[in-house]
């Protein structure tokens, strides 16, 4: 947004080295930044990881966890042996396949009785890139991996029979039928020795309640209730539909005894079982969210599936692929006896708040949800600006992209005494350049290493003293300025207020923009801030370089961002050009130009140069 340069560097001779050297500095700290937040909260592109889909023999130590602080633990040996002599038990079997539908104001649940798992999950107030409501299955990695509300064992055989037999429902051998929140369903199986009851319970919230258990000749099987993979806003996986929106990868969030943390999905070990006091364990793309929380956290049992599928790179060519993680998850108890709370829907931040996780006494006051909105270690500032910003939407406004434009309007007027502070600092340094440059040349025939340069050090400290001059205070804009940038850039990224909002031409804030014209904006705004600023300090070169190369940097790295953070950016660098025009025009900025001239005129900027031959 501001001019990128330290007015406060030496001027004159050699003072442009000393310029650039700190515009540079600058520029590689801005784009450090940038990409390494990237780096951090998109993971880079990696080989596709070896699928491990419930592999695992009975009783093998699952592999190690890098997902949470804890160690992995082998499972609690309460799985009844496979060879165990069979127990008769009265077949309870449903008639036929068929599905069953719950719903509420929020969601539209269907069931087939064939395993009782979900064929869809859909929640009515959200759509997807083609404006049908939104599934939150994602029907091609559920068919590879797995249906939500599976259970899953360590033992594969016994999964598969638990996925393919036919559930009675409430008790009825022919179940089908359509219901409505609240509302309860009771899948149960029977047969073969296995007696399989798993409950779900609805309300007119995005919580439901599920219990299970698997008891196979009469002892209790260790099993969990589980998400086995992706989301219904991972669209990309579906190879045969050409999405415009951004492949959103999967995380691994948590809160154990208390403390909250998430994970990327490439840091995220497959089959690994985690146990500790889990308030909860989620997994979600970066809007939508599935938060086991359990009735017992002190005997919680999490397990992490890692899969990878190919997304497609380019629309125009099927071949064009890369491999993407995708993520699933189980909840279970130690005592094998399975009773959690799982909310899947949204990540708005009110929805979040208003729901709490279980205690050590069973009540519902435990941590709530809103960490599974990833602002970081910035969320200090993204979460006020949120409020803000919200505030500024709800109350007139209505439309995300004029609420970025007045908040940033209103941080730039704040910020006009510092920018205009930051001009009298540099007027001051020039003005006392011809002493600064005595003091250096009394001390310029001592080597670097000699103490007395220190002495230097002092002299022209003294000095700055004396004509109250500080050394940082030309870099207060952008120190503040950088923080904030981080701020917004996390709070644009992952505010779901923000997926599919419009603003003018732009469809969808919280993806990169179909049609670069605010990067237009971008490049030719800092160009022209960073051409009509002073700079007495910079040779001519030096400066064409840094007014053209800035811009193109900013720009490039700010097309493959959110097009809400282009809108902040733009707006920043309109505003900041008209702020620098009008400061060009007070008695410091006229001074300034002045001075750039005739240190320009000095160089013989504009003039023939000549080149003494040799003798």
């Amino acid at each position: 947004m501001a001019e990128f340069r330290n007015p406060n560097q030496s001027q004159g001779s050699g003072g442009g080295g000393g310029d650039m050297r700190s515009l540079f500095g600058i520029m590689l700290l801005t784009m450090v930044i940038l990409f390494g937040y990237q780096y951090f909260f998109k993971p880079k592109e990696a080989p596709p990881k070896p699928q491990q889909t419930q592999t695992q023999q009975t009783q093998q130590t699952p592999a190690p966890a890098a997902a949470a602080p804890q160690s992995t633990t082998e499972p609690t040996k309460t799985t009844a042996a496979a060879g165990a002599p069979a127990v008769q038990t009265p077949t309870i079997t449903a008639a036929a396949q068929c599905d069953i539908t719950v719903e509420n104001e929020l969601y539209k649940i269907t069931f087939s009785n064939r395993g009782g798992e979900v064929k869809n999950w859909i929640l009515k107030r959200y759509n997807d890139s083609a404006g049908k409501p939104l599934d939150m299955v994602q029907q091609q990695a559920a068919e590879k991996f797995g249906r939500p509300l599976s259970l899953y064992t360590y033992e594969p055989a016994l999964n598969d029979q638990l996925t393919q037999a036919l559930y009675q429902v409430n008790g009825t051998p022919e179940p089908c039928g359509n219901f409505t929140a609240p509302q309860s369903l009771t899948f149960h199986y029977a047969g073969n020795g296995l007696d399989v009851v798993k409950t779900i319970k609805f309300d007119s919230s995005y919580v439901v309640n599920v219990e299970s258990q698997v008891h196979r000749n009469g002892q209790l099987v260790r099993s969990l209730v589980a998400w086995p993979s992706g989301f219904g806003d991972q669209e990309e996986l579906d190879q045969k539909v050409h999405a415009n929106v951004t492949f959103t990868a999967s995380s691994f969030a948590w809160s154990l005894d208390g403390k909250q943390d998430y994970q990327a999905a490439g840091k995220v070990s497959g089959n690994a079982t985690l146990e500790g006091d889990y308030d909860y364990a989620a997994t979600g793309d970066l809007f939508f969210a599935a938060a086991f929380m359990p009735d017992a956290p002190s005997r919680a049992t999490v397990v992490t599936f890692h899969h990878a599928m190919d997304v497609r790179t380019n629309k125009e060519d099927p071949s064009a692929k890369r491999p993407e993680d995708v993520l699933g998850l189980a909840m279970g108890d130690t005592s094998g006896y399975t009773r959690t709370r799982l909310y899947v829907g949204p990540k708005q931040m009110e929805v979040l708040a208003s729901i709490h996780t279980n205690t050590a006494d069973g009540s519902s006051n435990g941590p709530d949800l809103k960490e599974l909105v990833q602002f970081g270690w910035m969320k200090w500032i993204s979460y006020p600006l949120y409020l803000a910003l919200r505030f500024i939407y709800e109350h007139g406004v209505g439309n995300w992209g004029w609420s970025i434009i007045i908040i940033t309007a209103l941080f730039n007027l704040i910020m006009i005494p510092t920018r205009l502070q930051m001009q009298r600092q540099s007027l001051k340094m020039i003005r006392i350049q011809p002493q600064m440059n005595a003091i250096k040349a009394r001390y310029a025939h001592y080597k670097v290493t000699d103490p007395r340069r220190a002495e230097m050090n002092q002299e022209i400290m003294a000095l700055h003293k004396q004509e109250n001059i500080n050394m940082y205070g030309g870099c207060l804009p952008m120190l503040i300025q950088m923080p904030l940038f981080i701020a917004l850039y996390r709070l644009l990224a992952n505010v779901i207020e923000l997926r599919q909002a419009h603003w003018l031409w732009i469809g969808d804030l919280s993806i990169k923009e179909p049609f670069p014209l605010l990067i237009v904006v971008i490049i030719v705004g800092m160009f022209v801030t960073q051409w009509i600023t002073p700079s007495p300090g910079m040779d001519a070169s030096q400066r064409r370089m840094m007014a053209f190369m800035m811009p193109v940097v900013m720009g490039f790295t700010l097309s493959n961002f959110a097009a809400g953070l282009s809108v902040y950016w733009a707006t920043g660098n309109v505003i900041n050009l008209l702020v620098q025009l009008s400061l060009g025009q007070t008695k410091e900025g006229k001074e300034l130009r002045e001075r750039a001239k005739k240190q320009a005129a000095k160089r013989g900027i504009g003039g023939t140069k000549t080149i003494p031959g040799k003798r």
